[in-house]
């Protein structure tokens, strides 16, 4: 197991991936994110933290319009990619979420052999053109993820046979198959051991140095362990969000403060 070091990089001059700002949601008259602001570095791990039925896994479905899924769900306010608008009528929301991964809190492999579970995206966004091609990136992809070793030889069975954490580590790769810009992970080791949750938080930093990484966790000390910038969110609103060391050892908000120490949540 890691130890509970929390994890410096210098994230101050790292280019912003996502901007959103000033991002409202609301559940038909429920309103239930209020007015968010923050910028999701490159190259980094973002964990947004907070108490149960705060928002964050609200805001982190905002990133990729999984919402749009919700009828009654409305989105206001502005969130680019790279400068682009994510909610713009032109942009396809099927294509954006080949850019803007996501990796769920109970693993979800495809009733399909481990092979298809990860070749799945690629097919669809025609990123191959030829079976070696498509070869080589589920390999890529399964390397990507850490388990390729664990799986070369029976890549024809199916996903569903893995360990629980085998699965979370194929949906990783199934997620990163098709080369996106962000991963989105809502509690991805929540129905995990601490052995595989071990083996998830390391295969995490890794991915930091390729995406942009934004972990949606209840335990804070994972976010501690995985995130250079933590944000914590409250009854829907952002209370603080800056560098991750900052906000546990010394947060300017009260609430934070208080969320932390455990007086709240």
């Amino acid at each position: 197991m890691k130890d509970n070091r929390i994890v410096e990089r210098d994230v101050d001059n790292a280019d912003i991936r996502i901007n959103a700002k000033g991002v409202n949601v609301f559940y038909g008259d429920s309103h239930a994110i209020k007015d968010v602001s923050v910028d999701i570095p490159a190259n980094a791990v973002t964990a947004f933290i907070g108490p149960s039925g705060c928002g964050k896994s609200t805001f982190l479905r905002c990133l990729n319009r999984m919402n749009d899924t919700i009828s009654i769900c409305r989105v206001t306010g502005d969130i680019l990619l790279d400068g682009e608008d994510i909610y713009d009528k032109r942009v396809d929301p099927v294509q954006l979420r080949a850019k803007v991964g996501m990796v769920f809190q109970k693993p979800n492999p495809f009733p399909k052999s481990i092979f298809d579970n990860v070749a799945y995206g690629p097919r669809i966004h025609g990123l191959a053109n030829t079976r070696a091609e498509l070869n080589e990136i589920v390999e890529s992809a399964l390397r990507r993820a850490a388990i390729w070793d664990e799986v070369k030889d029976r890549l024809d069975a199916p996903g569903t046979g893995l360990s629980g954490g085998q699965q979370q580590r194929l949906c990783i790769a199934r997620a990163v198959a098709t080369a996106p810009d962000v991963l989105l992970m809502d509690e991805p080791c929540s129905a995990l051991d601490p052995i595989a949750t071990a083996q998830v938080e390391e295969l995490i930093a890794e991915l930091a140095e390729n995406y942009a990484v934004v972990i949606v966790t209840h335990s804070m000390q994972q976010a501690a362990r995985v995130s250079q910038k933590t944000a914590f969110f409250h009854l829907g609103s952002l209370v603080e969000f800056g560098e991750t060391g900052q906000i546990f050892t010394n947060p300017k908000d009260p609430r934070t403060e208080s969320y932390i120490t455990g007086r709240i949540g």
